[in-house]
């Protein structure tokens, strides 16, 4: 149709203007924070690498104190090991003549020496033949558990290679300079145990060699000094002899195949190739190499090692993996990340304001245009298309029992309705266009809006409304194999009404609104607007007043008036009927009949009733008067308002002078409810009244079935008993019918002193009215019927 093709053509042209916003938008968001990601990796790139050089600082400084202290150690060792050759020369010259030194004293001397040496396995002195007498001897103590046991050594040790090698290699020195000898890690069989030894040369007085004193360490010990070498946690150290065995705190490791690899790996790479080359021999103080770096990869995982030469001639090393050196780094890429993240936010914020710029179109164009469900423009197009309108008709459709198809069915099956319905209804409006180009809406919930130009008869909008009624009824929607058939309501409202006069277009959808509504109440099909129905001023009547009893419900002015009621045979006041009244601004009374209605409507009425019940008890709480209260059936039926009754009964003894008028004019459909009740507060010493009697509702069966106390014959008998002979007769049935039952009577709106007689000749008991005391505030004691 025209219109809709005008509308897609709008919404195209729209849309394109909506994608060259957007990528507009997007390329200049997307230039910032490329902008801003380039700086950011700029400062945190050169941020990086300062961190990194100052971390290698770090570890080179660990790395620089741990070889300090391991050559402290290996320093003391040296001197433990130049002390055991000093004893050994010294006993030499003690005993300088063959035969005469003693053993045990040497003995002696051993243990006290190795007990001195709290670091050292052993302690032993090798004097070659011609130093202590013909043949070689040889003595050495050693731990076994908690005490020191010595024995001596095989006399044949000079002819062993060892012997021979370090012999050669210390002699070489000059006389005055003390030279040490390491050995590689060895197992030592006497001692079953691995160890390190290391010699130093014993010489004569005049420098002759007389032998070697050597100490031995036990391996384990130096793994446990390695092993204190910590430089983050996953590091480890480790320290390589001259023969490339490696003594690690991977030793310790509990991972051990993978430190079995790191081991391999380590031992592999030959680190004293890349050293200052040693032969074994050391001499106190000697500097080491410099700390060599490189890079090792074992089981995926790439470590740093650090090392360099001890003054021993071994290799110490600490390995570190990476990832925990670059971990330092983490805490600087965090606040990059959070001046990137506090930048982005800026940004996204800037950004979201334009985009809601934006999104201001966007809603026009489309959501706010446009139904998801149908692909049919929504209320919001109607009431922008509405504002040109100039002489059209709007029908508004509603769907009867949508709630319950829903409920029933599911909502999935109320959306295939409304797009069926929707789609039906497009065709049938192209069907029958007669030239016009009519245009479909959908409406929140279920309706649907049918919007037709020019001006029509009201013969001719009844004609349509007809047709559009009978093909509706006339659909069959499917769902999951239900035959669902539709009923519909209709409101239609014209530019021209039916008194000729004008209505703005601006108002069709409104005044549509209350034709609907209009109809639904009247149960009719469908309605046309009227202003003569004066629907319109109802609803502001109706706004007006809700607003007025809202707010004086919050202020307090909801309060009780009190009309009096005599006892005809004494005429003396004992009662009182409670009604409601709304004091408005200028503290005058207004009348329940123009806010009780409304309160029904809008479901305060309930909070009257609690304010009324509230203010009454309160109010009779230090006198002896009987009152009253009217309960209409909603009340009847309110479980919590009933319970609080109930509770407020219990709670004094006013309960014997209460009664509860119970509204004869509403129909009473829960008598199993409403009995309850009365059966309750009759057990407490409550009376129940049936008011109104002679209504419409009249019903003798309500006095029966709820066993009422008390009649209030309703006044539109009590008024016409001096003019009209059928009320005088249905009054005086009424009277003596109650007195049959037991039940006392009151008689309503005595407005007169005749009537007042009459009422009395009759046999009532009670009466009230204007005659006795209007309503009021006070509570009216004493009358003058004279």
């Amino acid at each position: 149709m025209p219109w809709m093709y005008l509308f897609k053509i709008r919404a195209s042209g729209m849309l394109s203007i909506q994608r060259s916003i957007m990528l507009t938008l997007s390329l200049l968001v997307a230039l910032f924070i490329l902008g801003m990601w380039l700086m950011s990796s700029l400062n945190l790139n050169f941020a990086q690498g300062a961190m990194a050089d100052l971390r290698q600082r770090q570890i080179a400084d660990t790395f620089s104190a741990n070889l300090d202290r391991i050559n402290a150690h290996h320093h003391q060792m040296e001197q433990n090991t130049e002390d055991l050759a000093r004893l050994g020369e010294l006993y030499q010259r003690l005993y300088p003549s063959p035969g005469r030194f003693s053993a045990v004293q040497l003995r002696l001397s051993l243990k006290q020496i190795l007990a001195d040496f709290p670091d050292a396995y052993g302690s032993t002195l090798l004097y070659q033949p011609g130093a202590l007498g013909q043949a070689a001897f040889g003595m050495r103590a050693y731990r076994e558990s908690d005490e020191i046991s010595t024995d001596t050594v095989d006399a044949d040790f000079p002819s062993r290679d060892w012997y021979g090698r370090i012999l050669q290699d210390l002699s070489g020195a000059e006389p005055t300079i003390r030279r040490y000898h390491w050995t590689s890690a060895y197992y030592q069989t006497h001692i079953d145990n691995v160890v390190v030894s290391l010699s130093a040369l014993m010489r004569s007085g005049d420098g002759q060699p007389l032998g070697l004193a050597v100490t031995d360490w036990r391996a384990d010990e130096i793994v446990s000094l390695v092993g204190r070498v910590k430089v983050t946690p996953g590091s480890f150290s480790f320290l390589l002899d001259n023969q490339n065995r490696n003594l690690s705190s991977l030793a310790l490791a509990e991972n051990v195949q993978h430190a079995q690899r790191l081991i391999e790996a380590i031992t592999s790479r030959q680190l004293q190739t890349l050293l200052s080359p040693t032969d074994g021999i050391s001499m106190s103080l000697q500097p080491a190499s410099p700390m060599q770096q490189l890079e090792l990869r074992v089981d995926g995982e790439a470590y740093a090692l650090f090392f360099s030469n001890t003054q021993a001639g071994m290799v110490f090393g600490i390995g570190v993996p990476q990832k925990e050196i670059d971990a330092v780094l983490a805490p600087m890429r965090t606040s990059n990340l959070r001046i990137v993240a506090l930048i982005g936010s800026i940004l996204l914020i800037l950004s979201a304001m334009i985009l809601y710029m934006v999104a201001i179109t966007l809603r026009q164009l489309r959501t706010l245009y446009t139904d998801p469900l149908t692909g049919l423009p929504n209320r919001e197009r109607l009431l922008v298309d509405l504002r040109d309108t100039r002489a059209a008709s709007l029908i508004l459709l509603n769907i009867d029992d949508f709630k319950e198809l829903n409920d029933f069915y599911g909502h999935q099956c109320g959306d295939h309705v409304i797009r069926l319905l929707a789609q039906a209804l497009q065709r049938y409006l192209e069907l029958h266009a007669k030239g016009t180009s009519s245009r479909l809406y959908r409406m929140p919930a279920d309706e649907l809006a049918i919007w037709i130009p020019g001006d029509h008869s009201a013969a001719e909008l009844q004609a349509r409304l007809s047709s559009l009624m009978a093909f509706v009824g006339e659909l069959g929607i499917d769902w999951e194999g239900q035959n669902i058939s539709l009923h519909v309501s209709m409101g239609l409202a014209s530019t021209r009404l039916p008194d000729g006069s004008q209505l703005a277009g601006e108002l069709l959808l409104p005044s549509a609104n209350i034709a609907l509504k209009q109809a639904r109440l009247t149960q009719n099909s469908y309605l046309i607007y009227d202003p003569v129905h004066r629907a319109r001023e109802s609803y502001e009547h109706n706004l007006i007043w809700a607003n007025k009893l809202r707010i004086a419900l919050n202020e307090g002015r909801i309060v009780p008036f009190f009309q009096p009621i005599i006892d005809v045979h004494t005429g003396r006041i004992l009662k009182f009927e409670c009604l409601v009244r709304m004091i408005d601004e200028a503290g005058q009374p207004i009348s329940p009949a123009q806010f009780l209605p409304v309160a029904k409507k809008i479901r305060l009425y309930r909070y009257i009733t609690r304010c009324m019940i509230e203010q009454c008890f309160a109010r009779f709480a230090d006198n002896q008067y009987e009152f009253s209260l009217n309960l209409s059936c909603e009340d009847l039926l309110d479980p919590e308002l009933c319970s609080d009754i109930i509770r407020r009964l219990q709670r004094n003894d006013m309960a014997s002078r209460v009664i509860f008028e119970i509204l004869e004019s509403e129909g009473i459909e829960n008598y199993q409810q409403v009995r309850l009740f009365i059966d309750k507060v009759k057990a407490l010493g409550c009376r129940i009244a049936i008011d109104d009697f002679g209504t419409g509702y009249s019903n003798f069966e309500h006095l029966l079935r709820l066993n009422v106390d008390m009649i209030k014959i309703d006044g539109s008998l009590i008024r016409q008993l001096d003019t009209d002979a059928d009320a005088l007769t249905l009054t005086r049935g009424i009277v003596r019918f109650a007195g049959e039952l037991g039940m006392q009577t009151v008689a309503e709106f005595v407005h007169s002193p005749a009537i007042y007689e009459q009422v009395k000749a009759l046999g009532v008991d009670y009466a009230q009215g204007a005659c006795i005391g209007m309503p009021s505030a006070a509570l009216i004691t004493e009358i003058n019927l004279r």
